[in-house]
């Protein structure tokens, strides 16, 4: 990966093997643990209540088991049985990503540099580099159960990077695909967010939306939030909320962003079998609020 300052966009120089440096400001990144570590101090301490909180969530939903061969299998199976219905539905979505988006880009081209945001335990970048891509796993959770250091669990070689959406560590028009992988919902700001993924996308590159929420109502998306606030509340202690983060799109602001940043989307709709299909029907026979859709987005730039 071609890395640069997240502080000036400077290109790094590697001083050794597992250090990089900033010739402009001298501000050095270590690789600790096989994951290059980009958070500049002040916006370490920063996300510290978010990880914190987001880590104690996902330990207590009994993610990452720490056997190789569960984390292999993603997203097909879930050999932990825990969260089985939500694999289901992030192995449909990438079919769909593969077939609509990866596999088009291959040809002529099979040698793809992405950027997988929000890459979790890095199942994706792993089925990335299956395929014979450069894949960097950006996100800011390191542990070793369903952070970037899951990366030594895989066969496969890709580069764990913890960093943040708004500042990226990577040279301007280096990455071929950007997919904000069920990530984008937590951005603080989607305008800027979206603005740094252009900045590191090649010109004729994809900008992919992944397994975000989305809503034509701005209130049933903020009636989830409050539902998911409570029932985290009543789990765990706390409403996991230390991130202002909206945590829902809404088509009106998938329209401001295409228009804004000067993109096209295309709307891809997934399915997920027939009782999927009947949720926003059964929702407004109920009387209850619109469920989300989770749709595959693909943006390009509108000269492309």
């Amino acid at each position: 990966m071609n890395f640069s300052c997240p502080a000036c966009h400077t290109p790094l120089i590697l001083t050794d093997p597992n250090e990089l440096r900033c010739p402009n400001d001298d501000l050095r990144f270590e690789r600790i643990d096989g994951v290059w570590r980009f958070l500049l101090p002040e916006r370490a301490a920063y996300f510290e209540h978010f990880i914190r909180d987001y880590e104690t969530v996902r330990r207590a939903e009994g993610r990452g088991p720490g056997d190789p061969a569960y984390y292999r299998a993603l997203p097909y199976q879930d050999l932990s049985r825990r969260m089985a219905a939500d694999w289901k539905i992030r192995a449909v979505s990438f079919d769909l990503f593969q077939q609509r988006v990866l596999i088009p880009m291959e040809s002529p081209d099979p040698d793809l540099a992405v950027l997988d945001l929000g890459a979790g335990n890095g199942w994706l970048s792993n089925r990335l580099a299956l395929r014979g891509h450069r894949a960097a796993a950006v996100d800011l959770l390191t542990n070793d159960f369903d952070g970037l250091g899951c990366h030594r669990y895989y066969e496969t070689s890709f580069t764990p990077v913890q960093a943040e959406f708004e500042r990226l560590p990577f040279r301007d028009g280096t990455a071929d695909l950007v997919v904000f992988n069920a990530s984008l919902h937590y951005a603080v700001d989607f305008g800027v967010t979206l603005a740094e993924a252009l900045r590191v996308l090649a010109p004729d590159g994809r900008l992919v939306i992944l397994d975000s929420p989305i809503y034509h109502d701005p209130e049933s998306g903020a009636q989830m939030v409050k539902e998911r606030e409570i029932r985290f509340t009543e789990h765990y202690g706390f409403a996991s909320n230390a991130l202002p983060s909206k945590n829902y799109l809404t088509y009106h602001d998938l329209n401001e962003l295409a228009s804004s940043l000067h993109l096209f989307w295309q709307i891809i709709t997934p399915s997920y079998g027939f009782a999927w299909a009947l949720k926003p029907l059964k929702a407004r026979l109920l009387g209850r609020r619109e469920p989300a859709k989770f749709h595959l987005v693909v943006g390009r730039r509108e000269s492309s």
